[in-house]
C-alpha cells in the first residue's frame, strides 16, 4: 500500500499581500536606511543635479529643511558630501574647522542630532582640484601614507563639528587604523567609523562626480578602488577594516555587488552597510521617466534585493520616499 501525503503548495503562502507579508523573511527598515546628501559652499538657492533627477546640491539652509524632512520620514541617518568654494592640491577644506562639511555638521547636529544619526564622508576627492582621493608624488600618483595623515586630519574636523559616525570612502591601505588612533588621541573615542570597504572602479559614479564635482582631472581611480574582476578582494578588505577597528563595513556600488555584500555579511562581525548609489538611482529615474519601469516597484525590489544579500544598513537617495511610503 502506498502511503500518501499531503501535497506542499508554497503558492498557499502567496495568494494575498497579507499572507505575503506575513510571511516575508526580509523587511526594508526605515531607521536602516540613509540619506547622501550634498551641501555646495557659496550659492543662494538649491541647484539642481541634472543626471539625478530629484537630488540637489543644497545650501545650508534647504540642507536642514532636507534633514528635517528625512527625520521626520524616520529614515535612520544622514551623510554628507561638501562641494567647497576653493579646491587646492591638498584639500585644504576638507579639515578646515570652517569648511562646508563642519559648518554643515554643526547645523545638523544642532537641529537633529538627537534625533538621527550623522556621517560625513571622509575623502579628499571633493576638495581637490586634481580629483583624486589622496595627496599626489611628483609622479602624479597617490601617495597612501601621505594621505593617512591628511584623513586622521579630516576625521578630528568631523568630530570636533559633532559627527557620530566617520566613513572613509578613498580606499588607501591602512585609512581606518589611521583614523581610529587619530579619532582615539583627540578624545574622540565615541565616534564611530563607517568604513567604505569594498569599493569598485565602478561604471555607476558618474552622476554622483556631477553632484559632488570630484571628476578626476587626469587618469582614474582603478590604482586605489577595486577591480570588479577580483572576486575575493572585497571580503579580505571588509575583515582588515574589521581588524583595524572598523565599526561598520560598506559595499559600494550596491546591486552590482550583490554576491560581495551576501560573503561579508556571513563573514564580517559587524553592521553591513550598503550604498545604493548614483548610477543605480538615475538608471531607475531615466528608464521610468521612458515608462520603461514602474518606478515604485523597482525602487521596492532593488532596496528588498539588498537587504536579502545581507546589508542590515542601506544608503540611498530614496531615502526619505521610500520611509514615508513605509511608516
Amino acid at each position: 500500500m502506498t502511503a500518501s501525503y499531503p501535497v506542499t503548495r508554497p503558492r498557499r503562502l502567496r495568494r494575498t499581500p497579507a499572507l505575503r507579508s506575513l510571511v516575508a523573511q526580509v523587511a526594508i527598515r526605515p531607521a536602516g536606511l540613509v540619506l547622501p546628501l550634498f551641501v555646495k559652499e557659496g550659492i543662494a538657492e538649491p541647484q539642481p543635479v541634472s543626471s539625478m533627477p530629484g537630488v540637489v546640491q543644497h545650501t545650508r539652509d534647504s540642507l536642514r529643511k532636507a534633514a528635517h524632512e528625512a527625520v521626520e520620514a524616520g529614515v535612520g541617518g544622514l551623510i554628507l558630501f561638501g562641494v567647497p568654494a576653493v579646491k587646492d592640491g591638498r584639500g585644504s577644506a576638507a579639515d578646515d574647522p570652517g569648511g562646508i562639511v563642519q559648518v554643515a555638521i554643526r547645523d545638523l547636529a544642532a537641529d537633529v542630532g538627537d534625533d538621527t544619526v550623522l556621517m560625513a564622508d571622509l575623502c579628499l576627492d571633493e576638495y581637490t582640484d586634481h580629483g583624486h582621493c589622496g595627496l599626489l608624488t611628483p609622479a602624479g600618483e597617490v601617495d597612501n601614507d601621505a594621505t593617512l595623515a591628511r584623513y586622521a586630519s579630516i576625521a578630528v574636523a568631523q568630530a570636533e563639528a559633532g559627527v557620530h559616525v566617520v566613513a572613509p570612502s578613498g580606499m588607501m591601505d591602512g585609512q581606518v587604523g589611521a583614523i581610529r588612533g587619530a579619532l582615539d588621541a583627540a578624545g574622540h573615542g565615541d565616534v564611530a567609523i563607517c568604513a567604505y570597504s569594498a569599493k569598485y572602479a565602478s561604471a555607476c559614479y558618474g552622476p554622483f562626480r556631477e553632484a559632488a564635482e570630484c571628476a578626476p582631472q587626469f587618469g582614474d581611480r582603478a590604482s586605489y578602488q577595486q577591480d570588479p574582476a577580483a572576486a575575493r578582494d572585497g571580503l579580505r578588505e571588509a575583515l582588515l577594516d574589521v581588524d583595524e577597528g572598523a565599526d561598520i563595513v560598506m559595499i559600494k556600488p550596491a546591486l552590482p555587488y550583490l554576491d560581495v555584500i551576501a560573503q561579508v555579511s556571513a563573514a564580517a562581525p559587524v553592521p553591513v552597510a550598503a550604498y545604493q548609489v548614483s548610477g543605480e538611482y538615475s538608471m531607475v529615474e531615466a528608464a521610468a521617466a521612458n515608462g520603461w519601469l514602474d518606478r515604485d516597484r523597482i525602487i521596492m525590489e532593488t532596496l528588498t534585493a539588498i537587504s536579502r544579500a545581507g546589508a542590515d544598513i542601506i544608503l540611498t537617495y530614496w531615502a526619505t520616499e521610500v520611509a514615508r511610503r513605509l511608516r
